[in-house]
């Protein structure tokens, strides 16, 4: 990709709020898959304990390979872990794949974070930086919004 071009979709995303990652490697001139990720509507709900929060948000890949999300982390946090909820039960995951041409969804109910040791607060109108860390296409910054306790999305996820 050429600099001018990644520094365009980079300002980009900036304006309309959403996080585009590119994964490194060879042009799609060549042939080769990669993965093309875009992360959108992310948010937090304003946690009821100043010490725990979770988050929501859709990872899509446009690209043709697949990556995995590895590990999620934020300076306000002390530690953020990924869960899957299946049959009401909660589990610490592993790493998630991002499929070639499909999404990685971040939920109530399903797929979410939680930010544990929360260094303050969250309240609502304010957002939580994030660093999604990717196998193969690096890391990608957000800042999640934090919406009320009860918000919940009408479209997105």
């Amino acid at each position: 990709m050429r600099r001018p071009a990644a520094a365009a979709a980079l300002v980009a995303a900036a304006l309309t709020g959403t996080a585009l990652l590119t994964g490194c490697g060879a042009s799609s001139d060549t042939g080769n898959a990669r993965a093309e990720l875009s992360v959108h509507s992310a948010y937090m709900p304003q946690p009821v304990s100043a010490s725990m929060a979770a988050g929501f948000l859709t990872i899509e890949n446009k690209g043709g390979a697949k990556d995995e999300l590895t590990s999620v982390t934020s300076a306000e946090a002390g530690d953020v872990t990924v869960h899957q909820t299946a049959g009401g039960v909660m589990t610490e995951a592993g790493p998630l794949t991002v499929p070639a041409h499909g999404r990685l969804v971040f939920k109530s109910g399903g797929n979410h974070l939680m930010f544990d040791q929360l260094k303050r607060a969250p309240r609502q109108g304010q957002t939580v930086p994030v660093e999604l860390h990717f196998a193969e296409s690096g890391t990608v910054k957000i800042e999640m919004p934090v919406k009320s306790a009860t918000y919940n999305p009408a479209t997105g996820h």
